[in-house]
């Protein structure tokens, strides 16, 4: 058995390059990787990965640009191997993930989704405790030690008061997240809702504690950027919206309060005002306030 690793690529080119050397610093060989390149400007990542000569890695480059969504579903789409990972090309694997991943879904085979341990990085490689992060993994994130799976309607309250999951670090069941689609027009929140889309049908999420990724926040990421505009909270209403209603055609009413209610997102957007407003300009403060006190 072996892990299908993809990469969607679109941004810096060095930060890629160490992507793809920690997919090469595996402890375990049973891996392939996949590069999608969405016709970034240059071809140095081109270059690099085919001078690699290595017959795991593949590099595809499409002919136009065709954004977040649709190469997240060209990497999905092109996956073979039974655990699927569309990881980050900013972030990186420590060199036991693909040993955790394919041990956690033989131990779990039940388990649709696999969330391994994560630490946080930031711009220079060092080691990050971001508030948010500190908030969602003590205080949102469901309890526990050691392997567990967690679903239904405990498991969508929590995503829905705070998403703790990191998407660049999930592994998934082939047959399963191959079965659903990303939503159109949520170019920053898609992953959450093809998650929660999994979870509405029954998914089981594997938390596997021990620490195998590093996930890197920056302020250049795309998230980071549209945060301080207040353009990702837009995304985020529409989408919690939705989810509230798909919550409550099932009868999860606790559930549907806490896309309502949507703390964390609200806290969220209240701590970025200083941050906006020293920026000047009275449109993304409105948009933060908007999100936090409004429906």
């Amino acid at each position: 058995m072996a892990l299908d690793i993809f990469i969607p690529y679109w941004g810096d080119a060095g930060y890629m390059k160490q992507a793809v050397d920690s997919v090469l610093a595996q402890n375990s060989g049973d891996w392939f990787l996949t590069v999608v390149d969405d016709a970034y400007p240059d071809d140095e990542v081109r270059r690099y990965v085919e001078g690699l000569e290595d017959a795991r890695i593949k590099y595809i480059r499409k002919e136009v640009n065709e954004g977040i969504t649709e190469n997240f579903r060209s990497c999905v789409s092109l996956a073979t191997q039974d655990v699927v990972v569309v990881m980050g090309c900013d972030d990186e694997l420590l060199p036991n993930f693909v040993d955790v991943v394919l041990r956690a879904h033989e131990s779990f085979p039940e388990a649709w989704i696999i969330q391994p341990g994560v630490t946080i990085i930031d711009e220079n490689g060092h080691a990050a405790e971001p508030l948010v992060d500190v908030v969602k993994q003590r205080l949102v994130k469901p309890r526990g030690t050691g392997p567990r799976l967690v679903r239904g309607e405990p498991l969508a309250i929590s995503l829905l008061h705070g998403d703790w999951l990191y998407w660049p670090s999930l592994a998934f069941r082939r047959d399963k997240i191959q079965d659903f689609d990303f939503r159109n027009g949520l170019p920053v929140i898609q992953d959450l809702a093809l998650v929660m889309d999994m979870v509405l049908a029954g998914a089981e999420l594997l938390i596997e504690p021990e620490v195998c990724f590093a996930y890197r926040r920056h302020i250049h990421s795309a998230s980071s950027t549209k945060l301080v505009d207040g353009t990702r909270f837009d995304g985020e209403r529409t989408y919690f919206g939705l989810a509230g209603r798909l919550c409550s055609d099932i009868g999860w009413r606790a559930a549907a309060r806490a896309a309502a209610f949507r703390l964390t997102s609200r806290a969220h957007a209240l701590l970025l005002l200083p941050r906006a407003a020293s920026r000047g300009g009275a449109e993304p403060v409105i948009s933060l306030l908007r999100h936090a006190f409004g429906k």
